[in-house]
């Protein structure tokens, strides 16, 4: 053998040793330190991929696990009684993360106790014309005009179907059903949800607040919801079931006081009753934003614009229904306060997404463990008790 050969085989040797002893080091750091590992490498990474890209890797790793389980337990003082249920904490993942029922397991695994996918269609559409998804970092906020992209009804009911209920540890598994965008009837294609999900669904979503859907914000109007929401339980009475899953109706932050009166008055009659309400999704308002690169591509907008937005609408919706209708508080939760203040505003649970989009993994531990010191710093035993104390009647 050569000189020449003999040391190209040592520059080779070498660099197996140096890539295996990286490789080796990122395994321990990811290991022992997945909080640090995730912000320091995994989270710059992401923030450089396209963000639909960085999305679908996000729903993907948490689906074949490759993202470590929480280390963290619970504290009593982050228990709530919600929807009939008791929950070891009040954080869900909001609809538009999971959109296919991919990854259900693996965000209960990371700290989530409300795991919401879709919206679901039924039929499979595309959605909107790619680009669809902006960052907006400077608002640490995040528009998206996806328009209810969705695999249909069959495909999502296979894959959820034979989830084992006992891995979800007592944690609930909601349905947010959308429209075809083409559908010529809405009502039957929420109705076609509720028949298709009932035996899995621990709740339904009746999704009528995405911007990016033309026509569908038009279903919060009066009349339209009262055909809506009576079809849904008409629908929802007519099936043999020895418990009825909860049906919840998602808000958009956008409606003036008359509309959310209007909404108030249909809620509350029998025949078009909802158990809940969700508070609330994107906003079409483009007010005090920093981003100018994308501050005015059309879609809703997620994130910190929208936190005081959607804990002032959660106030107000727990006023007009004097606090009767559970509410899950979405918006703008980024940290224990934010999730605090839509509690003290009459939310009894809480979602969030741009939040995970931005922090990953880690955020969910870090907004629980802020949470429970502000509950017991307030004297409160557990989340019920402070649940619309912010609210003067």
């Amino acid at each position: 053998m050569s000189q020449t050969q003999k040391n190209l085989k040592k520059i080779k040797s070498l660099c197996y040793l140096t890539l295996g002893g990286s490789m080796s080091y990122q395994f321990i750091y990811y290991k022992k330190d997945f909080e640090g590992y995730y912000t320091h490498i995994l989270q710059p990474i992401s923030q450089r991929l396209n963000p639909e890209w960085a999305h679908r890797l996000g729903v993907s790793a948490l689906k074949y696990g490759l993202f470590p389980s929480e280390n963290f337990q619970d504290p009593m003082v982050l228990k709530t009684n919600f929807l009939n249920c008791e929950l070891s904490n009040p954080i869900g993942i909001a609809a538009g993360f999971d959109k296919h029922g991919d990854a259900v397991n693996g965000l209960r695994r990371i700290g989530f106790s409300i795991i919401e996918i879709g919206s679901v269609t039924p039929e499979p559409q595309p959605g909107n014309p790619k680009p669809r998804v902006f960052r907006l970092p400077e608002d640490q906020a995040v528009i998206n005009r996806y328009g209810f992209n969705s695999e249909g009804h069959d495909v999502v009911l296979q894959k959820i179907q034979n989830i084992d209920k006992a891995l979800l540890d007592k944690g609930l598994l909601g349905i947010n059903l959308g429209k075809n965008k083409h559908s010529t009837d809405a009502a039957d294609d929420y109705s076609q949800g509720i028949k298709k999900f009932h035996e899995v669904a621990d709740y339904f979503v009746i999704n009528v607040s995405s911007p990016n859907t033309p026509g569908l914000r038009s279903l919060q109007s009066k009349t339209e919801l009262q055909k809506l929401l009576a079809e849904a339980n008409t629908t929802l009475e007519s099936l043999k079931m020895a418990k009825r899953p909860p049906l919840l109706l998602k808000l958009a932050p956008d409606l003036s006081i008359e509309e959310m009166k209007d909404i108030v008055l249909v809620i509350s009659e029998k025949k078009t009753k909802v158990d809940g309400l969700i508070i609330s999704n994107t906003t079409i308002d483009r007010s005090r934003l920093h981003n100018g690169k994308y501050a005015q591509e059309s879609g809703g907008l997620s994130g910190k614009p929208l936190t005081d937005k959607s804990t002032e609408m959660i106030k107000t919706m727990y006023k007009l229904t004097q606090g009767k209708i559970p509410i899950i508080g979405v918006g703008g939760i980024f940290n224990g306060k934010d999730a605090y203040e839509k509690i003290l505003a009459g939310a009894s649970a809480l979602q969030i997404y741009t939040a995970l989009i931005y922090y990953g993994p880690p955020i969910v531990t870090k907004i629980k463990a802020e949470l429970a010191d502000l509950l017991k710093q307030n004297g409160y035993n557990n989340v019920n008790e402070a649940v619309g104390k912010g609210v003067k009647f």
